[in-house]
């Protein structure tokens, strides 16, 4: 058996769609670069307004939101108090009392939010 060797038109196409592979890698790197800047951005803004007190966030031992919430903003050491609707009858009792239908339930400055936003936290401690 002989082997053949690949044509011009076979060695771009092959190059080429090594090309395509290798931008599409770069896109996606620089993507991730930009978003986490972003959502460090974010993070500082809210940091830079938010004290002890400011927010508290009502929670479920089983929502995975209020656990993205908790994770993003013990990582960007941005202060909040939590409490889970499960285990204290004082937070149920809130949660109900605010007509809250879902977690994460976050009283920022005593105003209800719906979901963990951090520009919109942000916004309602006036930053």
């Amino acid at each position: 058996m002989s082997e053949r060797t690949p044509t011009r038109w076979q060695r771009l196409r092959q190059s080429s769609a090594l090309t395509v592979v290798l931008v599409g890698i770069v896109a996606w790197g620089a993507g991730r670069v930009v978003q986490t800047q972003v959502r460090d951005g974010q993070a500082d803004a809210l940091r830079t307004v938010a004290r002890a007190g400011d927010i508290r966030m009502l929670s479920s031992v089983s929502c995975i939101f209020c656990t993205k919430a908790r994770q993003y903003l013990t990582d960007h050491h941005i202060p909040f108090e939590e409490c889970l609707i499960e285990r204290d009858a004082a937070c149920l009792a809130d949660y109900k009392r605010l007509g809250a239908s879902g977690t994460p339930t976050l009283l920022v400055r005593g105003q209800r939010q719906l979901g963990f936003d951090p520009l919109r936290v942000t916004a309602a401690l006036g930053g």
